[in-house]
């Protein structure tokens, strides 16, 4: 008796439990509920497209697809390309992100203003407001192209228009990053005779490193989906958006699918490096991680 009435008492536990659970579920505070809908509607609408681009893609036709020597080179030339880009971007994007959140300078509203134009410029705006400056007939591409040296329709060319459109992307986050340090290490540091360069390389950077190498991934991510500037400024060599562009007004969509699917897992092993490094620049639990 005695055992029998102790699994009773588990097993009214166990059922008691689950009327619980079921009681929190369906007792979900109005305010939570009505969050959770709207983040679910929110994932529905960014997930969808990309399902429906695997369910409507040509399988068999892939591998033909990516043999193609054009779009191989394609892919080759916006990988490159972004990858200059962003080395470009890091070089003088940080610095000038830097200096945007610790200094303060005559024109410095300007300056942030400024920056955030291209990324609401229309990009073949973009495209054509750099061409007045590097075109054969503008003033940095007269120069260059009276050497022999033509800024469009080249790797520089292309290079020029991602970085006008992607560059925002890492001072934006650069500059949010180094605003989050706490200004007393670097007072602390200049105190003790450290110069700014070796605040900025010993301090500043590898406390605001995670939030600048965010930046970095979101500018390798629209450097390499670049179209609208890059078909104006440097339709050749083609890239891989400018490519997909050309197989779709030519052969129609499915000739541009297997293309598309290309450009979609090339984003996504950037997007898993970036979050992999992010984890551990911020480890869980500490400011700034990734959940």
């Amino acid at each position: 008796m005695t055992q029998m009435g102790a699994l009773d008492n588990a097993t009214g536990e166990a059922r008691g439990r689950r009327v619980a659970r079921l009681t929190r579920i369906l007792h979900v505070e109005p305010g939570a509920l009505t969050l959770w809908l709207l983040a679910a509607l929110a994932l529905i609408y960014l997930v969808a497209p990309l399902i429906e681009l695997l369910l409507a893609e040509p399988w068999a036709q892939v591998p033909a697809a990516l043999a193609d020597p054009q779009a191989l080179d394609a892919a080759r030339v916006s990988a490159l390309a972004a990858s200059i880009t962003t080395a470009l971007v890091a070089l003088a994007g940080i610095p000038l992100a830097y200096a945007l959140a610790r200094w303060r300078f005559p024109l410095r509203s300007l300056v942030t203003w400024l920056l955030f134009v291209p990324l609401v410029f229309p990009a073949v705006v973009s495209g054509i407001a750099q061409l007045l400056v590097y075109g054969p007939y503008g003033p940095v591409g007269a120069f260059f192209a009276a050497r022999g040296i033509e800024l469009t329709d080249s790797l520089a060319g292309v290079v020029l228009a991602q970085s006008f459109v992607a560059a925002p992307f890492a001072v934006v986050a650069a500059r949010s990053a180094f605003e989050a340090v706490n200004p007393l290490t670097e007072t602390v540091a200049q105190t003790l005779g450290a110069s700014r360069w070796r605040i900025f390389w010993t301090i500043s950077l590898p406390q605001a490193w995670g939030g600048a190498l965010a930046g970095l991934a979101l500018t390798w991510l629209r450097a390499f989906g670049e179209f609208g500037a890059t078909t104006v400024l440097a339709y050749h060599p083609y890239t891989l958006p400018v490519y997909v562009y050309v197989q779709l007004t030519g052969l129609g969509t499915p000739a541009a699918l297997p293309l598309a699917l290309v450009a979609l897992v090339a984003c996504a092993i950037v997007i898993t490096i970036a979050l992999l490094l992010n984890r551990r620049a911020y480890p869980a639990g500490t400011a700034g991680g990734a959940s």
